[in-house]
C-alpha cells in the first residue's frame, strides 16, 4: 500500500479509534478552503451549501480537463500540477468536514425557546444539513462504472516519472470522495451517538425517507457494486491457470479502497452489531449466481457483463480473503482470526459439483484451486469435504483431464509404490506449487482439501474430524461398487486412502482397504488392474515402515497374492501368452519387494513374510 494511503499514513486506524482525523492541522483560527479564507470553527455551519457548490464546481472543472481532446501534451506537466492541486483541495475540504464533527460537533440537545441564538439554531440542524449534501454529492458523482472509458482506462496507467493527466487525477478524486463520505458518516453516527439523523427538508420536499443510517447503506451498497464491476472488468484477462496471480484490482488505489471498506464493515459490525464486510458483499454475489448455467452470461446492472459468474466469485472471494490477512495499518498480519465466508463458499461448491450436469475439468480445478486457497487461510469446516465427496464419489472413474493442456494435463498412473507415496506426501503437505494447475487434476484437489481440513480440524477442535468423515466415506463403498472401478477409478480409490491413512486413523483405514480389495475378484481384473492393486498394498507397507509398525498383516496377503500368481506361471499347462502376462504381475511383486527392502533401515517389522 502506499505511505501516503489511509492504511499506512494511520487514517484509517485514527478513523476506527475515534481520535481526531487530523491532529496537527485546522488549529488556527482561519482556513483556506478552496482559495478562501474560512473560521475554522464556524465555516461548515455557517456555510455548508456553499462549500459543497465549491466541492461540485472544483469537481466539473476536473472534468473540463479530463475530456478526451482537452490534453496537450506540450503542458503535460503544467495542467498535472493544476489537475493535482484541484484534487488536493477538494480532498482537504472533505477532510475539514471530518476534523469539523470531530472537534466541534456535539450531540443535538433540546434548544430552549427563550433564548436561542441564531448560530446554535444554525448549529442544531448541520447533521441532517450534511447528511443531504452528501447525498447530493452522491448523486453528482454518481457510479465508478459510469465514469467514461477514457477516465477508467487511467487504471492501468503505468506510472512514468509523477506526471500524470487530469484523467488520473478525476478518477482518483472519485475514490477519494467515495470513501471519504462513509468515513464522514461514519464519524457523525459515533459524534450523535448513533442517534439516527434525517435529512428533514430532503424528505418535506421529496417525500422520501433519508437517514444518516439509509445513506451509509445505500453508499456502502452501491461502492460495493461499483468495485464488483471493476473486477469483472479485471476478470476478463484471467486464465483459469493464473487465477491466484491475477489479483482483482488494476490500481493499488482500488485495493486500498476494497481493504478499507472490509476494516470498516467488520468494525462497524462488533460495534453495532450491523453485518459483517462478507455478508455485504454475498448479497450482491449471489445476484450474479442467478445466471450460472446461463450460455449468455449475467448482466451486471446494466454496465458490466459477466460470462462466467461462478468462476469470477471463486475468484473475487478468493483474492478478498487474501486482503483480510491485512490490519488497519496495511500490513500483513497472519495471527489475527479471520472472519471467514464459508457459507457462501458451501454454496459456490455445490454450483462447482452439481449432481446431474457435468462441469469441465478446466473450470473445477480452478475452482477447486480457489476452495484449496481459503481452506489454508479460514477456520476448518468439514462441510466442504463432504459436499466434495458426493461428488467424486459418483465420478471415482474419472480420469479428469483438460484436453488443451496437453501431455501435462493427462491424468497418470503411479508406476511404482514409492512414487505413490510419495504423491501422497506431496498432497498432505500443504504447498501450493505455481504450477499447480497444471500439474495435479481436480480430485486431486479434492485430496489436498481433504488432508488440509484433517489436519486442521484436529488441531484446532481437539477431537479428530475423522470421526465425522469416516462414515461418510466408508458407506461409498461395496462389492458393485469396487467391481465398477475402472485402472483409473482404482488409482483413484487407492490415493484416497493413501491420503485418509496420513491423516486419519492408519491401521483403521488400511484394514478397510484389504477388506474392500478383497471384494474384487482377481480372475475378472485386468493385468494393469491386478498390478496396481498390489502396487497399492506395497505403498501401504511403506507407509507402516514409516511409522514402524509390523508388517506381516500386509506382507502374508501380498505373499500368498504372489504365490497363486507364481504357481500358475510355473504349470506347464499354461500357455505363453498367459505367461507374459503373468510376468507382469511378478515383475511387479519382486520390485515393490526391492523397495521395501532398500527403505527398510533394519528389516526387523516382519519383511522376511515378503520372500
Amino acid at each position: 500500500f502506499s505511505v501516503d494511503g489511509y492504511l499506512v499514513s494511520g487514517s484509517l486506524n485514527r478513523l476506527l479509534l475515534m481520535l481526531d482525523p487530523s491532529p496537527t492541522v485546522y488549529e488556527a483560527d482561519t482556513v483556506n478552503i478552496f482559495d478562501f479564507q474560512w473560521v475554522t470553527e464556524t465555516a461548515l455551519v455557517e456555510s455548508p451549501q456553499l462549500l459543497f457548490g465549491l466541492l461540485r464546481q472544483k469537481i466539473s472543472s476536473l472534468e473540463d480537463m479530463a475530456l478526451p481532446n482537452s490534453f496537450d501534451f506540450g503542458q503535460a506537466k503544467r495542467i498535472h500540477c493544476e489537475a493535482d492541486e484541484i484534487r488536493q483541495q477538494c480532498v482537504n475540504f472533505l477532510q475539514y468536514i471530518k476534523v469539523f464533527l470531530f472537534r466541534y460537533l456535539e450531540p443535538s440537545r433540546e434548544l430552549s425557546e427563550e433564548s436561542v441564538h441564531p448560530y446554535d439554531e444554525v448549529e442544531a440542524k448541520l447533521p441532517s444539513v450534511l447528511v443531504e449534501e452528501l447525498h447530493a454529492l452522491t448523486l453528482y458523482i454518481g457510479h465508478l462504472g459510469e465514469l467514461p472509458s477514457n477516465i477508467l482506462g487511467t487504471l492501468t496507467t503505468q506510472k512514468q516519472g509523477k506526471i500524470f493527466p487530469p484523467s488520473w487525477h478525476l478518477l482518483h478524486l472519485h475514490l477519494d470522495i467515495h470513501w471519504s463520505i462513509l468515513e464522514i458518516l461514519h464519524i457523525l453516527g459515533e459524534k450523535m451517538l448513533g442517534q439516527v439523523v434525517y435529512a428533514h427538508q430532503f424528505m418535506n420536499l421529496t417525500g422520501e425517507n433519508l437517514t444518516s443510517t439509509s445513506l451509509f447503506e445505500d453508499h456502502c451498497n452501491n461502492l460495493l457494486r461499483d468495485l464488483i464491476g471493476l473486477a469483472v472488468n479485471r476478470y476478463i484477462e484471467v486464465r483459469p491457470s493464473e487465477v491466484l496471480t491475477t489479483c482483482h484490482y488494476q490500481c493499488g488505489c482500488v485495493k486500498e479502497l476494497w481493504a478499507l471498506v472490509i476494516q470498516l464493515l467488520n468494525h462497524r459490525k462488533k460495534a453495532s452489531h450491523t453485518g459483517a464486510f462478507w455478508s455485504w458483499l454475498n448479497n450482491h454475489l449471489r445476484n450474479m449466481l442467478q445466471g450460472v448455467g446461463s450460455m449468455e452470461g449475467v448482466h451486471l446492472w446494466d454496465i458490466t457483463h459477466c460470462k462466467d459468474p461462478l468462476g469470477f466469485n471463486w475468484w473475487l472471494v478468493t483474492h478478498l480473503a487474501m486482503l483480510h490477512l491485512f490490519d488497519r495499518s496495511g500490513t500483513t498480519d497472519e495471527k489475527k482470526p479471520m472472519e471467514n465466508n464459508w457459507k457462501f463458499v458451501e454454496e459456490l461448491l455445490k454450483l462447482s459439483c452439481p449432481s446431474q450436469a457435468g462441469v469441465l475439468e478446466e473450470h473445477l480445478r480452478m475452482h477447486l484451486q480457489c476452495c484449496l486457497t481459503l481452506c489454508e487461510l479460514w477456520d476448518p469446516n468439514l462441510t466442504t469435504v463432504t459436499t466434495l465427496w458426493e461428488y467424486y464419489s459418483k465420478h471415482l472413474n474419472g480420469a479428469f483431464n483438460i484436453p488443451w493442456l496437453g501431455l501435462k494435463g493427462l491424468a497418470s498412473v503411479s508406476k511404482s509404490p514409492f512414487s505413490m507415496l510419495e504423491m501422497t506426501k506431496i498432497c498432505c503437505c500443504g504447498d501450493q506449487s505455481p504450477n499447480l494447475y497444471q500439474s495435479e487434476n481436480s480430485f486431486q484437489f479434492f485430496l489436498r482439501i481433504l488432508a488440509l481440513q484433517m489436519k486442521k480440524g484436529k488441531e484446532t477442535s481437539g477431537t479428530h474430524p475423522w470421526k465425522q468423515l469416516k462414515g461418510r466415506i466408508y458407506s461409498k463403498f461395496h462389492q458393485r461398487k469396487m467391481q465398477e472401478l475402472s485402472e483409473m477409478g482404482l488409482q483413484n480409490f487407492i490415493s484416497l486412502f493413501l491420503v485418509l491413512s496420513a491423516v486419519a486413523e492408519m491401521e483403521d483405514v488400511v484394514s478397510r482397504v484389504s477388506d474392500l480389495l478383497d471384494l474384487l475378484n482377481p480372475s475378472l481384473l485386468s493385468v494393469t488392474q491386478r498390478s496396481l492393486m498390489w502396487r497399492g498394498c506395497f505403498a501401504f507397507l511403506l507407509m507402516y515402515e514409516e511409522k514402524n509398525i509390523d508388517v506381516s498383516f500386509l506382507a502374508t496377503k501380498l505373499s500368498d497374492a504372489f504365490q497363486k500368481v507364481a504357481k500358475e506361471f510355473y504349470l506347464k499347462t499354461t500357455d505363453f501368452t498367459r505367461k507374459v502376462t503373468l510376468w507382469t504381475l511378478l515383475s511387479t511383486y519382486m520390485d515393490a519387494v526391492q523397495e521395501v527392502f532398500e527403505t527398510s533401515s533394519y528389516l526387523h517389522l516382519s519383511e522376511e513374510k515378503l520372500l
